[in-house]
C-alpha cells in the first residue's frame, strides 16, 4: 500500500538527515522532491501545489530552523499536513434517528461498487445493526445474482425484483426492511464503465424518492487522478456525502486517497484493503499518514487482533506455549488466527520501522506456502500432531503424499517445530508482553 510514495518520500528526508541545522536552501531540495513524488503518485496537481506550500513555509518557521532535531521536525510537520490533506480524523457515515439508515452506493461499474455493499453490510452487522442490502442494478447482467450471493455469503438479506424500474425497486426494498424492522439499507444502483447522463439521471431519480441518508461514492483508488475527475463528477451531479476507496491494496501510488478530500471537500469513510467480504476498514487519516511514512499503523493491527482473537483463548493458548506443550494442531489455529487479520505481507506492513528496513523490503510472504504448513498439518492424525516425535519414515511418505507436498517439506517442518516449540519454552522463563485489551 502507497509503496512507491513513501519510498519517494523517504528518499527526500534523507538528504535532510544528520545536518545540526537547516538553511533554506536544504528546504527547497527537500520541497522539490516532496512535489515530484506526491506528482508521480498521481496526487492532483492544485492539491501537491497546496500541500507543498504549506509544508514549505512551516519548515522554514522557528520551529525547524531553532529545532536540535530539524530533520524529524520536517517529517513531523508532513505528517500533520497529510493527516489534515486526507482528513484530519475518521468520519463515520451519518445514521438516522428514525430508523432505517438508508445508504445509496453510486459508482462506476469495475469499481467494486456491489462487493462493497456486501463488506459494508457485513461491517455494520458485526457492529450490532440489522442491514439488508437492496439490488437496483437493474442494468448489468446477474448483478442482482451478485448481490444476493455476496448476501447469503455475509448473513445478510437482500431484496431483489426482476425488471428495470430501478426506483420503484429501491421503494419497494426499504419498505420491505421496515416491515423486516431491518435497521440498515444499503442500495446498490448501477454502474457504467464511463460516466453518462442517463447513469446520473437514473441515480438522481433514485435518490430523490429514497431520500437517502447518506449517499456513499465508490472509487477505485488505483485510478489515481481518474478518481479525483469521477468524484468530482458526481458531486455536481448527485451531492455524495462520503466516499469507499476500494482496491487501496494494490495501489503503490495513492493519488486518489490524497486528492478526493482535498478536492470534492467530503470525507473517507472506508477503504477496501482486498478482494474477501471482511476486508474493509475505517479510514483514520492519521493511521494512513503514517503508514505512507513508514511509521507502521499499529492502531489498525491491534483492532484488527482483537476482532478476530478470543482473549481468554490467548491467554489459555500463552500458557501452553511458554510451558513447551505448544501442539502442531494448535500451531494450525494459531496461523489460521493470524490469516484471519489480512494477508501476512499486509500485516507487516503495519510494523512500526517496517517499511524503513531495506533488507526486509522486497521480502514477500508466500501465503502458497503458509497453505501447504496448514495441508501438511491436516495431512497428520490427531495423535501424530499432538505427538510429532512418533512421525516416522513411513508417516513422513503418507503425510506428503496426502498433502499433495514432498518428504522434505514435512522434514523442515517439523524440525522448524520443534526448534520454535524449544525457543518458546526457553523465552517463557521471561514471559511474554501482554496481550491487547486484557
Amino acid at each position: 500500500m502507497f509503496d512507491s510514495l513513501s519510498d519517494k518520500l523517504q528518499s527526500a528526508f534523507a538528504g535532510l538527515r544528520g545536518k545540526g541545522k537547516l538553511t533554506e536552501a536544504d528546504i527547497d531540495v527537500a520541497m522539490r522532491a516532496i512535489r515530484l513524488s506526491l506528482l508521480e503518485a498521481d496526487v492532483n496537481m492544485g492539491v501537491v501545489r497546496q500541500f507543498t506550500k504549506a509544508i514549505g513555509e512551516r519548515a522554514k518557521g522557528a520551529e525547524v530552523m531553532q529545532s536540535l532535531t530539524p530533520d524529524q521536525q520536517v517529517v513531523k510537520i508532513v505528517n500533520e499536513e497529510l493527516t489534515s490533506l486526507m482528513g484530519q480524523a475518521n468520519v463515520g457515515m451519518p445514521t438516522s434517528p428514525r430508523p432505517p439508515t438508508v445508504v445509496l452506493m453510486a459508482g462506476l461499474q469495475g469499481s467494486g461498487k456491489t462487493t462493497c455493499c456486501a463488506k459494508l453490510a457485513r461491517h455494520y452487522a458485526q457492529q450490532g445493526r440489522a442491514p439488508m442490502l437492496v439490488a437496483c442494478d437493474v442494468h448489468r447482467p446477474a448483478a442482482a445474482q451478485q448481490l444476493a450471493v455476496l448476501g447469503e455469503q455475509v448473513g445478510v438479506p437482500v431484496y431483489r425484483e426482476d425488471g428495470t424500474d430501478a426506483v420503484g425497486i429501491a421503494s419497494r426494498g426499504i419498505a420491505e426492511a421496515k416491515a423486516k424492522v431491518r435497521d440498515l439499507v444499503i442500495v446498490d444502483t448501477a454502474g457504467r464503465t464511463v460516466i453518462d447522463e442517463a447513469m446520473m439521471d437514473e441515480l438522481v431519480r433514485v435518490r430523490d424518492a429514497v431520500k437517502p441518508t447518506a449517499v456513499v461514492l465508490v472509487l477505485d483508488a488505483m485510478t489515481g487522478q481518474t478518481a479525483v475527475e469521477v468524484a468530482t463528477a458526481f458531486q455536481e451531479a448527485v451531492q455524495f456525502d462520503g466516499a469507499i476507496l476500494t482496491k487501496l491494496d494494490g495501489d503503490a501510488r495513492g493519488g486518489a486517497a490524497l486528492s478526493v478530500r482535498a478536492t470534492t471537500g467530503r470525507p473517507i469513510y472506508f477503504v477496501g484493503t482486498g478482494e474477501k467480504v471482511e476486508a474493509l476498514e475505517p479510514f483514520h487519516p492519521d493511521r494512513m499518514a503514517s503508514r505512507i511514512l513508514g511509521m507502521g499503523d499499529v492502531l489498525s493491527l491491534i483492532e484488527r487482533a482483537q476482532q478476530t482473537v478470543d482473549v481468554d483463548d490467548a491467554r489459555a493458548m500463552e500458557k501452553k506455549i511458554l510451558g513447551g506443550g505448544m501442539t502442531l494442531e494448535d500451531f494450525a489455529n494459531q496461523l489460521k488466527q493470524v490469516r484471519k487479520m489480512g494477508p501476512v505481507g499486509q500485516l507487516l506492513g503495519m510494523m512500526p520501522g517496517f517499511g524503513k528496513m531495506k533488507q526486509l523490503k522486497d521480502v514477500e510472504v508466500d501465503e502458497k506456502q503458509l497453505d501447504r504448513v496448514q495441508a501438511i498439518i491436516s495431512s497428520m492424525t490427531p495423535s501424530e500432531r499432538r505427538r510429532p516425535e512418533i512421525i516416522n519414515g513411513s508417516r513422513r511418505q503418507r503425510i506428503a503424499a496426502g498433502s499433495g507436498t514432498t518428504v522434505q517439506e514435512v522434514n523442515q517442518l517439523l524440525a522448524q517445530f520443534k526448534q520454535m516449540r524449544k525457543l518458546m519454552k526457553r523465552f517463557g522463563k521471561g514471559g511474554l508482553p501482554p496481550i491487547p485489551g486484557t
